[in-house]
């Protein structure tokens, strides 16, 4: 059997059944992209260690299709687990003698920086966004200070705002995706199973929260002429007004490092914080954000030193 034949199947068989839509589209674009150009053609049993480890070694040197240069080796790590769990399902039901995926070399993992925006930036953004009257911008406003991710922020409806409680329910995701060949705002379950959370709400954000209230006919929260917005649609939106104030471009989840980062600025315990971020544990929390509670310490130590 090949290579590319096998996949196919793996795909439909044993990834579509037991994960995410998501997940299943971006192992498909993967494969299609980058493993069936160079190794679809081989039969299974004849991808050897030195054919694979080969095979990664020039996705580090010009694996981008776009600019011919290597792509990341987080990209990269993703490629070989894809390859390793294929053949490991081979493997076990008996369609390969040997498995030897496990003898490729991965490339070293690399801690992406966390970047935030500066509190002069942030009131910069939210200054624009209070004297503007597009409904879809206080949606950054809500990310700002509650953490949410971006897929969250498009998914939430009326239904997981309780003004009685004050409180926001993460009860799902989005992201784009295509249904019967059209562009569309696919909602799906949150991220992990610790996603899934209750945030306590300020009052300043309750009452953001019912000024928008009065002004949607929509189910969703943040919406265009009541619609859903695609997540790269809103992702677009905030590039424009980042450039528009001169802020240098930053990725939608900087909010979210703002927010954690803000947080422990004023003095939020990290346990409170895992559990408003949706992390698994407070060790990610902790090794996510180390610098800004490094950061607070050594503000308030040159505090104390001053009334030395």
């Amino acid at each position: 059997m090949t290579y590319k034949n096998w996949l196919e199947e793996w795909l439909n068989n044993f990834i579509k059944i037991s994960n995410k839509q998501r997940t299943f589209e971006r192992y498909k674009n993967i494969i299609s992209l980058h493993i069936l150009p160079h190794l679809g053609d081989y039969n299974i049993e004849d991808l050897s260690p030195i054919i694979l480890q080969k095979f990664i070694s020039n996705l580090s040197q010009n694996g981008n299709k776009r600019t011919n240069k290597g792509l990341s080796s987080n990209y990269i790590n993703g490629i070989v687990s894809i390859i390793q769990s294929s053949l490991k399902k081979a493997h076990i039901l008996g369609l390969v003698t040997d498995y030897n995926a496990d003898k490729i070399k991965r490339p070293k993992l690399v801690e992406k920086q966390i970047v935030c925006f500066t509190i002069c930036e942030q009131k910069k953004i939210e200054k624009h966004i209070a004297n503007s009257h597009r409904q879809k911008l206080k949606g950054i406003i809500l990310c700002l200070y509650t953490g949410l991710r971006i897929g969250e922020l498009l998914a939430l409806t009326w239904n997981d705002i309780d003004f009685a409680k004050n409180t926001l329910s993460v009860t799902k995701s989005c992201h784009d995706g295509y249904i019967n060949s059209k562009h569309c705002v696919i909602i799906d379950t949150p991220k992990t199973q610790n996603s899934t959370r209750q945030i306590p709400l300020s009052k300043p954000l309750i009452n953001l929260l019912k000024q928008l209230r009065k002004n949607t006919q929509s189910k969703y929260v943040i919406s265009h002429n009541n619609k859903p917005i695609l997540v790269r649609s809103y992702q677009r939106t905030f590039e424009l007004l980042l450039k528009k104030l001169n802020i240098q471009h930053k990725g939608f989840h900087a909010l979210r490092h703002t927010f954690a980062t803000r947080a422990l600025e004023c003095g939020m315990d990290v346990k409170s914080l895992s559990e408003i971020l949706g992390h698994k544990n407070t060790t990610i929390t902790l090794n996510r954000y180390a610098h800004s509670l490094w950061e607070h310490k050594a503000n308030m130590m040159d505090k104390l030193g001053k009334l030395l």
